[in-house]
């Protein structure tokens, strides 16, 4: 039988190989509106690449809520540029140029980076490909554009923040903010948890405890960090200790922004206004304990001793460092493991004695047991003579109550609010105000001197009140050292040749003979 002839060319056909195309999509900000936009993006471009015979879908390069200004941040951006560049992707599409990028500098070099690969882009928005003959002096007159848009947009917010934070509204970014959360209108609320472990950092610094010291005991006890870390470092614990959002405060614009390419911030050192909103959520730590730790740690900063105020390095290992003075020049007692002709033991000497000879100071040498023994003997004596104990701290209570004034809190908080209220009229009305700054500034001085006296008396009241308690409590004599108790009770301990003075934190003194 015959062979049939076949109709048509039979010339095999040169197969074409397909553009391996992806797209590009970014959204800025993560509103639900710019979410509906992102995904409408993603679905547009899957669509529009797959409907093409000529191009095979090579992907979606996708960052969601992330500023176009810099490329660093960028993953799904930069992992496209990878793949670029390890040859798996001939063509890529976006939506515009300022979806690509914000940032002339950046836009240029990655165009030029691709077109090096014999890859061009394409920006549907502006019909600009780019490798096209006229493609890259569109691209850097569109890119300018889209760069000065970002910069323009960035004074916008710039301004718009501003003028809340005059108003006393309080935006804070609650996400490594430990102690509180937000509600669903924005508004900072308390998390029960974490408030805990705030009250616990203020609780161990006014016992005495170290910043590694607290820091150390959270670790121990598996708690993270407000960033959810492990890892306690002192400065963290220094950060809640120091920051007013604790009390229900808010300084705002602490820190401001230098480059809207770069997003690099720096602390704000008067560069640009700073505003203070008080009572603008909910406290977790009383005013009175914040300003008493404010006070402890500027005390512990400042730590001098002897004739000649000499600094001295703040210590909290032991309950007894950094209390104990001694009474012939007037500087501290420091630990020593000492070795005296062969034996060994623990002493307290004279940092003067021991940095100068006894010559500068002859103060006397201390067992360690004899120094403890003596801290135990004078709370014995103070519960010995409760009674008359009892009415002396009455009678300190009382002078203390009469040296409150809350006519003078309650006169600079009025004069305060006039003030700022004519500010912001000014402002909003563009006259001048710099009097008026100065004028808050003072009372603010003002209101934070009459505060830091009112919480020194708060924590007098405290410890007066704790002494009480403490000897209406105790039934017995105290049997041994405790620690725990000496740094609740002990303020200050002053070493003489034939007795020991032990001052309590009540104000209370008494001396123990050695």
């Amino acid at each position: 039988m015959p062979a049939r002839k076949r109709v048509g060319n039979t010339v095999n056909k040169e197969v074409k190989p397909k553009l391996r195309v992806a797209a590009y999509c970014r959204v800025s900000t993560d509103s639900d509106e710019q979410a509906t936009s992102y995904d409408a993006q993603v679905e547009h471009y899957t669509n529009f690449i797959q409907k093409n015979e000529e191009w095979e879908f090579a992907g979606i390069f996708a960052d969601d809520g992330i500023s176009g200004t810099n490329t660093k941040k960028r993953e799904e951006f930069n992992r496209m540029i990878s793949e670029c560049m390890e040859g798996h992707i001939d063509m890529i599409i976006t939506k515009s140029i300022s979806r690509f990028a914000r940032n002339t500098l950046d836009c240029l070099r990655y165009i030029r980076q691709l077109k090096e690969k014999n890859i061009p882009v394409f920006f549907e928005k502006e019909n600009i490909n780019t490798m096209d003959s006229k493609g890259e002096v569109l691209l850097t007159i569109m890119a300018s554009l889209a760069q000065q848009e970002s910069e323009s947009l960035s004074k916008n917010v710039k301004m718009g923040m501003q003028f809340r934070f005059q108003n006393g509204e309080v935006q804070v970014n609650h996400n490594r903010f430990m102690g509180y959360t937000k509600d669903e209108d924005g508004h900072l609320i308390i998390e029960p948890a974490e408030a805990e472990i705030v009250k616990r950092i203020y609780r161990e610094y006014l016992q005495g405890a170290s910043l590694k010291q607290i820091g150390d005991g959270l670790m121990e006890d598996g708690i993270l960090t407000g960033a959810g870390k492990p890892k306690w470092r002192p400065e963290s614990v220094k950060k809640i200790l120091k920051n007013e959002k604790y009390i229900g405060d808010a300084l705002l614009q602490k820190t401001y922004t230098v480059d809207v390419l770069t997003k690099k911030r720096v602390k704000n050192n008067g560069i640009v206004p700073q505003y203070y909103v008080e009572n603008s959520h909910e406290a977790i730590i009383p005013r009175d304990i914040y300003m008493q730790v404010q006070e402890e740690m500027l005390r512990r900063a400042n730590l001098h001793s002897g004739a000649n105020r000499k600094k001295r390095v703040y210590s909290s290992k032991y309950a007894l460092s950094s209390i104990v003075y001694c009474s012939k020049c007037g500087d501290i007692y420091r630990r020593i493991a000492w070795n005296n002709r062969g034996k060994h033991s623990t002493v307290w000497r004279c940092v003067n004695r021991v940095e100068h000879g006894p010559d500068c100071c002859d103060a006397p040498t201390v067992q360690e047991s004899e120094l403890q023994n003596a801290v135990v003997k004078a709370i014995n004596m103070a519960l010995g003579g409760k009674d008359d104990m009892l009415a002396v701290l009455e009678e300190n209570i009382a002078m203390v109550l009469a040296l409150e004034d809350e006519n003078s809190m309650e006169s600079i908080d009025a004069k305060l609010e006039e003030q700022q209220q004519e500010l912001l009229r000014r402002a909003n009305s563009k006259l001048d105000y710099e009097d008026l700054a100065d004028n808050i500034d003072n009372l603010r001085e003002q209101k934070l001197n009459v505060m830091a006296d009112s919480a020194e008396r708060e924590a007098l009241k405290q410890r007066i009140s704790e002494m009480q308690q403490f000897l209406a409590e105790q039934t017995g004599q105290i049997e041994a050292y405790d620690e725990t108790l000496v740094r609740r009770m002990i303020e200050k301990i002053t070493v003489h040749q034939d007795k020991f003075t032990v001052e309590f934190k009540s104000g209370m003194s008494v001396d123990a003979e050695r």
